[in-house]
């Protein structure tokens, strides 16, 4: 495996430099990346009998394959591996209706096997047509669900003391057992925030200045994981509410620029949160606990932009993200099992949660999921960052 990710790291750099490619340098970082992940994940997905011949055909396709049919491929392969992981979740959590008792009366109103349904108030109930209907799941806590995700899938993580050497390290999240190249690690978890929603996002306009669990994707969504910690250890409906800690500098004054800023620029206060039933023992949902590696030291997760389809009900609790608005919702067509961005209202038209996840991008095993935050090169980074690759940061902050 160390070979094959040797080729596809040169392939990568290659193509990256190709006429091909669009000049504009943080699309040419888009299309690097989108390539990357198109040959990490399309190995994966040929399984542990690949051989490197097929390696080096999937370098030729990437070298081919236009970029909208690489983006469409990736997300097949990464709505492959969601499939799988939220179909092992579903046999972990979910009670066997078969073996209730013959002739015994349901506890609760009929439900389809993980999936979102909405109380309908009889009549001697009040009115609850706002009110998600939590379906029961078996009283399991978040470290057994996610021991026994490991049984089944080889592999979970967990949160321990990083092993970065920086005082400003603190947690890290770590793979327990290993897995592929290719293969999906982590959830980014938390609150959706599309552009037009940013004066929502709290702190704002000085967002990061509170928060370091904030992402954006290239296509300027932001995910909030703040909201979502460690998770939980139940299914609940989750709006993504918090208060978020305002941490004060007592050595620094603040100067009346800084006071009128602050009286210019706080963030609109709004309920666009929707409420939605998500599983918060959700062993994968750490994405945003990943440290950027320490000095000498590679990455070996990358990100990748993940557009769910809302409706795939089913798998819609294993997905830890909710939308501010409307954020990250957009119409995507179903054409045989590939999901791609459509202009048009037709009845096909689906809507998409527009999330992320971490890939890994070599085979892994117990150790430290290590992710290059890319930090923008135009501002006074922290004191523990060491840029991984500076072109990269300039390109993807242009």
């Amino acid at each position: 495996m160390a070979s094959l990710f040797n080729k596809f790291q040169k392939a990568v750099g290659v193509l990256a430099k190709s006429t091909t490619f669009s000049k504009n340098p943080r699309q040419l970082q888009f299309e690097a990346d989108i390539n990357k992940l198109f040959m990490y994940t399309s190995f994966n997905r040929l399984g542990r009998e690949a051989v490197e011949t097929d390696a080096e055909e999937i370098i030729e396709m990437a070298g081919k394959t236009s970029l909208s049919d690489q983006q469409r491929q990736v997300q097949e392969n990464i709505h492959n591996q969601v499939e799988n992981f939220c179909s092992l979740m579903d046999g972990i959590l979910c009670p066997d209706v078969s073996k209730n008792e013959s002739g015994s009366q349901p506890a609760s109103p009929p439900r389809r096997q993980s999936g979102l349904t909405f109380a309908v108030g009889g009549s001697n109930s009040s009115p609850a047509a706002d009110k998600p209907f939590v379906p029961e799941t078996k009283p399991l806590k978040l470290a057994e669900v996610s021991q026994s995700l490991m049984d089944q899938l080889g592999y979970t993580l967990e949160i321990k003391q990083s092993v970065i050497p920086h005082k400003d390290a603190g947690q890290g999240c770590f793979i327990k057992g290993e897995a592929d190249a290719g293969t999906v690690l982590a959830f980014y978890p938390g609150v959706i925030y599309s552009p037009a929603y940013y004066r929502y996002i709290p702190g704002y306009p000085k967002v990061d200045s509170q928060n370091s669990y904030l992402i954006t994707r290239y296509d300027g969504t932001v995910i909030n994981a703040q909201p979502w910690g460690l998770g939980g250890e139940s299914r609940q409906v989750w709006t993504g509410s918090y208060t978020p800690a305002v941490k004060t500098d007592t050595k620094t004054a603040e100067n009346g620029s800084d006071r009128l800023w602050k009286a210019l620029s706080k963030p609109l206060q709004g309920s666009g949160k929707a409420k939605e039933v998500l599983e918060r023992r959700n062993p994968l949902a750490f994405g945003h606990l990943a440290n950027h590696p320490g000095k000498e030291t590679n990455p070996n997760v990358m990100i990748c932009p993940y557009d769910f389809p809302l409706m795939e009900k089913d798998l819609r609790p294993y997905i830890p993200n909710i939308s501010f608005g409307d954020s990250g919702e957009v119409k995507m067509k179903r054409f045989g099992s590939f999901w791609f961005k459509t202009g048009g209202n037709n009845g096909l038209d689906a809507p998409v949660l527009k999330t992320l996840v971490l890939v890994a991008t070599r085979a892994l095993r117990d150790e430290e999921l290590l992710l290059n935050y890319r930090l923008s090169n135009t501002k006074r980074r922290p004191d523990w960052y060491t840029p991984v690759n500076e072109e990269e940061d300039r390109r993807r902050w242009s």
